[in-house]
Parts: C-alpha cells; sequence; structure tokens
C-alpha cells in the first residue's frame, strides 16, 4: 500500500507555510527553525540543507540525527487528529510537528513547547 502523499513531498515546500504562520501570530522564523532543530535534532546547517536540497518528509525524518526523547510528550490535536494516537511512525512525527508549530503560533511559551 502506497504512503501518504505528503511523505513524498519535500520539506521545503511546506517550510515557508510552518514559517508564515508562526510569523502572523508574532513569532519569529529562528523560533520556528528552533522548534525543529529541537524535535529533529538538526543543527542549524543541516537544517537549512535539508530545505536546500528540497528533501521529501521521508528522507527528512529518516536522515534526522536524533528525534527528542520528549517528543513522546506531544499530544493533543492536528487536523481533527490525536497525534499520540496516528499508527504510522513516519505520519506520527510529521503530525508532532505540526502541533509544535501549532503551539508556537498560538503563543505557548517556548519551553512548554520544547517540553522542558
Amino acid at each position: 500500500m502506497p504512503g501518504h502523499r505528503i511523505f513524498t513531498t519535500p520539506f521545503a515546500s511546506v517550510y515557508p507555510a510552518y514559517v508564515a504562520k508562526a510569523e502572523r501570530k508574532g513569532r519569529t522564523r529562528e523560533e520556528v527553525d528552533r522548534v525543529i532543530c529541537w524535535l529533529t535534532g538538526y543543527d542549524q546547517a543541516g537544517l537549512l540543507r535539508q530545505i536546500e536540497q528540497r528533501t521529501d518528509f521521508e528522507a527528512f525524518f529518516a536522515g534526522a540525527p536524533a528525534m527528542h526523547p520528549n517528543s513522546a510528550l506531544i499530544t493533543g490535536v492536528v487536523c481533527g487528529v490525536r497525534v499520540e494516537q496516528v499508527e504510522d511512525p513516519l505520519m506520527k512525527r510529521i503530525r508532532q510537528l505540526d502541533k509544535l508549530v501549532d503551539e508556537l503560533a498560538k503563543g505557548k511559551a517556548m519551553e512548554k513547547i520544547l517540553r522542558s
């Protein structure tokens, strides 16, 4: 069975939407990058390299240096789907990232977003 269409979508094509969503609510690109790097383990240079190479979501998460151990604490609803109940591991990671960006855009404190 083929995977979801988002799996083969370049991360670089969704990244501007993450940034725009955050910036509309007064947050910054740097904060979006910080959240992405926290979740995936990429450093800033690694994140930019993934964007420049137009890596798809599947390869983006497969190449992530280390998913943060506290990523399991990311719960809640994104697009009507409960993040912690998503069974496909890749889709779960994508939903976790969506949830972090949502929390950022809603004005949640960075310490709470990063589960520290």
